[in-house]
């Protein structure tokens, strides 16, 4: 069984790299922005199979610190782009 988390890890990790093929030719800031969410995602995923295959609790709460920080980047890229002094209004 543990085989198996191990390989669900790979194919998160793989699934950052393609991110990062995103992150790095992305065309505009969202797409970026959206790549780096995938980062958060993953990452988050990725520390939830680890705990569970090393028998370690505290990863996650590791990947529940990460997952915030990921909601706040994102409201803080949302509010820099598309805020009030965009002009939009």
């Amino acid at each position: 069984m543990i085989d198996a988390y191990l390989i669900l890890a790979c194919l998160l990790l793989f699934n950052v790299i393609a991110g990062l093929v995103r992150v790095l030719r992305g065309p505009t800031a969202p797409d970026r922005m959206l790549a780096a969410q995938l980062f958060s995602t993953t990452g988050v995923a990725v520390l939830i199979v680890l705990a569970r295959v090393m028998n370690m609790p505290s990863l996650l709460d590791v990947a529940l610190i990460f997952a915030l920080l990921a909601a706040v980047a994102v409201v803080a890229f949302v509010t820099r782009f598309w805020g009030p002094a965009s002009g939009d209004r």
